[in-house]
């Protein structure tokens, strides 16, 4: 055993006990070497206190939500079926690489089997393209609620939100799919070690000994025209839902409809705002240090499964509300969207004096 220095595409130097076969040929390495947060070894064990904090509120918040809108009745809505699908992604994508990156914190446990690496690879990606997916959906369900709401129920019917999900998790599935077929078949021959927390696409891809563009250039493909498209949708709809709000007779009708759409744009900035800010310090921030790059990579996968919960349990008055009375037993009564505020927005769309809202 000696210590090797090995030099990075970054420009760093890291520092790393390997044995002399590591730096041999080979075409497919049986393990990989993750190297945690190179440059803040030493704090590892103190950076693992708030990522498992995260995860736990993952854990907690997430399958909150599941349960809460698996005993309420009233939330059994095409909105809820999303938030549901979104919360099962949250707890795919977390768990896809919190434990092994707890594991390197905690007891420097960094080989990876070859199959692993690209089995956590492939999930990374899949989902993260597959939340995008639900996004779109979830604008989508926004958009036919507060323009068209009186033909909410009849576009957006069980079998049609069914179909919805089938197709989002198939193209997350599908896209993501020649990222693990080029992975394996490229020949490394440099190094199997990894200076990442997880195996992230380009930090796998870059160990490869041969012409790897078209891995690269199917990655900028994915990321413009398929996660770009999402945007623009998303973009698209909210645009026309904007409209519909302030064409809306009274402040207050304003008010309240913006505030059913206030969840889901929190959410969707805290999805794309940390992926843009990594993807532009990955492409134009050559000269910060590396774990900064690392650090930003694990904000966009960690932060936003942490943050879902805890934006939709907050400003959803229905999911917060069925809380309230799980804790307090006080039997206090929850309005669904459909028989609440969207039969007032249907009211206010058509010009009508609303009563109030059904029971």
């Amino acid at each position: 055993m000696q210590e090797t220095p090995f030099c990075l595409r970054v420009g760093h130097l890291l520092p790393y006990s390997m044995s002399d076969s590591n730096t041999t040929n080979f075409t497919n390495p049986s393990t990989f070497i993750l190297l945690g947060i190179p440059g803040l070894e030493k704090a590892h064990v103190w950076i693992s206190i708030p990522f498992c904090a995260m995860y736990a509120i993952v854990i907690l918040g997430n399958f909150t939500i599941l349960f809460i809108v698996k005993i309420e009745l009233s939330l059994h809505e095409p909105m809820y079926y999303f938030l549901c699908m979104l919360a099962v992604s949250d707890l795919v994508l977390s768990t896809s690489i919190l434990p092994k990156t707890l594991s390197i914190f905690w007891f420097n446990s960094r080989e990876i089997d070859f199959s692993a690496c690209l089995t956590q690879l492939y999930f990374i990606h899949c989902f993260f393209m597959t939340e995008s997916g639900i996004f779109v959906a979830m604008a989508l369900d926004r958009y036919v609620a507060i323009c068209h709401p009186l033909r909410h129920s009849t576009i957006l019917t069980n079998p049609m939100v069914a179909k919805i999900c089938l197709a989002v998790v198939l193209r997350g599935g599908i896209v993501v799919l020649p990222y693990l077929l080029l992975a394996r078949q490229w020949p490394y021959c440099r190094t199997n070690i990894i200076p990442h927390t997880h195996c992230e696409h380009m930090a796998v891809v870059k160990l490869a000994c041969t012409n790897t563009h078209v891995s690269s250039y199917y990655g900028l493909f994915v990321v413009f025209c398929v996660t770009g498209l999402d945007v623009v949708f998303i973009t698209m709809s909210y645009t026309q839902i904007l409209r519909a709000i302030f064409s809306l007779p009274t402040k207050d009708a304003r008010l309240k409809t913006f505030e059913t759409c206030g969840s889901h744009l929190c959410a969707i900035s805290a999805f794309y705002i940390p992926r843009l800010f990594s993807s532009l310090t990955s492409r134009f921030g050559q000269n910060m240090p590396l774990y900064f790059h690392i650090l930003s990579a694990n904000v966009y996968l960690l932060v936003p499964p942490m943050l879902n919960p805890i934006i939709y349990g907050i400003k959803t008055k229905e999911i917060w509300g069925r809380i309230l009375q799980l804790f307090t037993q006080k039997g206090t009564k929850v309005f669904s969207w459909s028989s609440g505020s969207q039969t007032e927005l249907c009211g206010e769309l058509a010009g009508d004096r609303v009563l109030g809202p059904l029971s």
